[in-house]
C-alpha cells in the first residue's frame, strides 16, 4: 500500500523499446561533464528521461523505470530529478496544478500549448511572439533575461484539423 508521501504506484508497462541501457545518453555525458554523480539508478533514470519523446510526470517515469529495474524506489528518482534539475540537465514544468512533468533542457529555446481536454502538450516556436516579449519588457523599462510561455487551449473547430500542429500526448494517467 503506498504512503502519503508516495504517489499510487501504476501498473507495470512493457519496458520502453527506445531506451538504449548498453549505450551512454546525451543526459548522463552532459551530467558527467558538469560534475553530476552518476549511480547506477541515476544512469536508468538518466536513459528513460533522454528516450522519453513526452513530458513525463513522475508516475509515468516511475513506469517506465519499473518496466526496467521494479526495485528502483520513487524517493531515488525524486532526488535524481532534483539534482539533474539543479545541474540544469532537465526542466521541471507545472502545466496545471496536477503534477510537475519533465523534460530535457533544451538548447532551443520553446514554448508550450497545451490543451486542456486531452492534457496534450505542443512545444512550439514564434519569433513574433519573443520579438513581442522583449518589444513589453523594454517598454516597460526592462531587458528581457528569461521567460516562460505556457498556453491553455481546446481546438479549435473552425480550424482545418490538418493545419493544427501535431501534439505530442503526455500519458494523462501519468
Amino acid at each position: 500500500m503506498p504512503t502519503e508521501r508516495e504517489p499510487p504506484r501504476p501498473p507495470v508497462v512493457p519496458a520502453p523499446r527506445n531506451v538504449d541501457l548498453a549505450r551512454e545518453s546525451e543526459l548522463e555525458r552532459i551530467a558527467r561533464e558538469r560534475g553530476v554523480r552518476l549511480t547506477g539508478a541515476r544512469r536508468l533514470i538518466a536513459r528513460v528521461l533522454s528516450a522519453s519523446t513526452d513530458h513525463p510526470a513522475v508516475a509515468t517515469l516511475l513506469a517506465r523505470l519499473h518496466a526496467i529495474d521494479p526495485h528502483l524506489g520513487v524517493a531515488t528518482l525524486y532526488r535524481a530529478l532534483a539534482r539533474f534539475g539543479e545541474a540544469g540537465l532537465i526542466d521541471r514544468h507545472l502545466f496545471s496544478a496536477q503534477r510537475h512533468r519533465y523534460e530535457l533542457a533544451a538548447e532551443d529555446h520553446h514554448d508550450h500549448l497545451i490543451d486542456i481536454r486531452t492534457g496534450a502538450i505542443v512545444e512550439f516556436q514564434n519569433s513574433e511572439l519573443e520579438r513581442l516579449q522583449r518589444e513589453v519588457a523594454h517598454r516597460l523599462g526592462y531587458r528581457l533575461v528569461d521567460h516562460r510561455c505556457e498556453l491553455f487551449g481546446e481546438p479549435d473547430e473552425t480550424v482545418p484539423s490538418k493545419s493544427k500542429a501535431p501534439a505530442e500526448r503526455d500519458d494523462p494517467t501519468g
